[in-house]
């Protein structure tokens, strides 16, 4: 192998972690809004987080880079200005004006909200019975608006999103519970691939299972080594499911700030231990006891949508098994990439190194950074 190729392999992770890091390590979890439609008394409550709204409204005004109670008072009319000319509710008689009744702040597991409430009225006096959503897609193409429907006929969840930004109103058309299903499932799938800091955890625990052994131990078979992973996976997989369940039926809640933190702790953590095993070579109680963890990450947003609706168990099933399905789709493309990779000289002397030294860098900069907004 030459020089320059191998200087090629080693500067591979570099650069791909780079420009991973670049795109998201500031903004690492994609922008929510919380809508809460109950047709029979014609009102919708939209709840959208303050430090989003920070990015389209000049929230500080005194450019200290905090919010005071005063400053989010004196933005209110703007605030609720900017609500309304992004969501329309229509009925077959036209679109339907939205009169405001409260307005005020809510903490949802990751930090304050602002929430207005308001009132609908359409033209015919009937309920509304299509909603639009058009907020804040041109700032974050991956955000999410999570609506809870309630209507004569029970209550539903259903996702607005930039492909698809209008929901209808009425139970038998928003979804059925096999529609709700392939919804969260597919929520599950986006939100495990834009998590940057749950696939750096993944990539970490994967090492191991590609490495080369070392000098006077037994070299691994491919067999030995997909069981290695498997196990790595299982109790990853076990321990954020148990997590995410307590913490989206609201059993248990952890600060969610505070949650953030531990997560990209323990990215450090793990990457420190490839090098140096202090916590033990077997990865997968590892995998087990972060995955505890990363559980309440997940359930971040789906636990402040769901309490309370009969088709939580349905919507969190869902959202599980495409948490899931994107992991396994990392790792089905990254394994045999980092297995056939580690066959190399260098793979092991140089590449994983400086995986791990870029990871660790990364994960101990979001510390400090999660640290300092809490």
């Amino acid at each position: 192998m030459t020089y320059r190729t191998h200087l090629a392999w080693l500067t591979l992770p570099i650069g791909l972690l780079w420009l991973m890091f670049s795109a998201t390590a500031v903004a690492h979890k994609a922008s929510d809004s919380f809508i809460y439609v109950n047709t029979d008394k014609s009102e919708i409550r939209v709840d959208v987080a303050l430090r989003d709204l920070a990015l389209v409204l000049p929230l500080d005004r005194n450019g200290d880079r905090e919010l005071s109670g005063s400053e989010v008072r004196a933005s209110r009319d703007g605030i609720t200005r900017w609500m309304e000319q992004g969501i329309t509710l229509s009925n077959p008689s036209g679109n339907c004006r939205m009169a405001g009744q409260r307005w005020g702040l809510a903490n949802h597991s990751d930090g304050p909200y602002a929430a207005g409430l308001y009132y609908v009225h359409c033209p015919d006096g009937a309920a509304p019975d299509l909603l639009e959503y058009n907020l804040l897609f041109s700032q974050d193409p991956l955000h999410r608006g999570l609506v809870s429907l309630e209507t004569g006929e029970g209550s539903t969840l259903g996702v607005l999103a930039p492909d698809n930004r209008s929901l209808p109103l009425t139970i038998g058309q928003a979804a059925s519970g096999l529609t709700l299903f392939g919804t969260f499932v597919y929520e599950g799938v986006i939100h495990l691939l834009i998590g940057l800091d749950h696939i750096l955890f993944l990539l970490v625990l994967m090492l191991p299972a590609t490495m080369r052994a070392r000098k006077g131990t037994e070299q691994a078979g491919l067999k030995q080594r997909l069981l290695e992973l498997a196990a790595i996976v299982t109790a990853f997989t076990v321990a954020h499911s148990v997590t995410l369940a307590l913490a989206a039926l609201e059993i248990m809640r952890l600060p969610i700030a505070w949650v953030e933190v531990v997560i990209a702790l323990s990215i450090a953590v793990a990457a420190i231990n490839v090098m140096w095993p202090i916590l033990g070579s077997k990865t997968w109680k590892l995998a087990f006891g972060f995955g505890l963890i990363h559980g309440f990450g997940f359930a971040s947003v789906l636990g402040d949508l769901t309490a309370g609706l009969s088709q939580t168990v349905l919507a969190l099933a869902g959202f599980n098994i495409g948490v899931e399905l994107g992991q396994l789709g990392l790792l089905v493309v990254f394994f045999p990439l980092l297995y056939l990779w580690g066959k190399t000289d260098h793979y092991g002397k140089a590449a994983v190194p400086v995986i791990l030294i870029t990871v660790g860098a990364i994960s101990l900069y979001w510390v400090v950074e999660r640290t300092m907004v809490i």
